[in-house]
């Protein structure tokens, strides 16, 4: 991942996990780098990924979770994660150790981030890796613990099923998302009966068909919006015959139009 730290000028990177503090905070740019991808990975610590610019995806087995920008994501320690970043991609990153003492998340999630929390992540990424304890850093850091604690969780996961059949029919529709198609055509497609269908994808994502498809349209939605695609073009990639049905679907899901969603998030990389 590329990182920026002030602590580090020999290195881009450091291994969090062998930094002997309860935190440890780094900043991110991909600048001149363009898109890129991390493969499946682990850390023993947790990590939180805040997002300022650009946008980030992360998957876990079981899910897929995306990050606009003024987001966060948490991912447990020793959670198996791949992470994608899109456009220029530039936020902070904690690791934070097990021990602490702090109620953290127990699975990964999306979370909105205060001006504090946003703050106390930017401050944070200055700090020495080796901040000395027991003083003005270490209290920053219990309060930039407290703030994860308390971070309201967002609806940008999609459960992402495991049996064969339903992992390839979500990846042709992630790939060509404007094929709306009919639950008796997917159903052809995969080699399934629609009451097959219709029964394993709700024991695998606890969902619908119809609603986990629209939860597929908004993850995807949100991650172009955050990329710099416009309104119309967002919805004519979807598949919608018209701009307003597809932002009627984006507010009723998310309670916000797309473009206030976005100007939202953008006011607070800015704030």
């Amino acid at each position: 991942m590329p990182i920026l730290t002030d602590a580090s000028p020999e290195t881009d990177w450091v291994e969090p996990d062998e930094v002997p503090r309860p935190v440890v905070v780094y900043g991110v740019s991909s600048k001149g780098m363009g898109e890129f991808e991390l493969d499946m990975h682990r850390h023993a610590k947790g990590q939180m990924l805040l997002v300022q610019r650009g946008a980030l995806s992360v998957e876990i087995e079981g899910g897929l979770w995306i990050v606009p920008p003024g987001s966060a994501v948490w991912i447990p320690g020793d959670a198996l994660h791949a992470i994608k970043a899109t456009g220029v991609l530039e936020g902070c990153t904690a690791f934070v150790a097990s021990d602490v003492e702090v109620r953290l998340p127990q699975a990964c999630c999306t979370v909105s981030v205060t001006s504090l929390l946003r703050e106390l992540l930017v401050r944070a990424a200055h700090l020495p890796l080796l901040y000395e304890e027991g003083g003005a850093a270490s209290r920053m850091v219990a309060v930039l613990l407290d703030e994860i604690a308390g971070a309201r969780v967002e609806d940008l996961h999609l459960p992402m099923p495991t049996d064969p059949r339903l992992r390839a029919m979500a990846e042709l529709m992630m790939a060509t998302p404007s094929e709306r198609g009919t639950l008796e055509g997917w159903a052809r497609r995969v080699g399934l009966s629609e009451r097959t269908l219709v029964r394993l994808i709700s024991r695998e994502t606890g969902m619908s068909f119809g609603r986990w498809r629209q939860q597929l349209g908004i993850i995807l939605a949100v991650q172009w919006l955050a990329d710099g695609a416009s309104i119309q073009q967002v919805a004519t990639d979807l598949g919608y015959e018209s701009m307003p049905s597809f932002v009627t679907m984006f507010r009723k899901t998310l309670g916000t139009s797309p473009g206030r969603y976005m100007a939202e998030r953008h006011h607070s990389r800015h704030a």
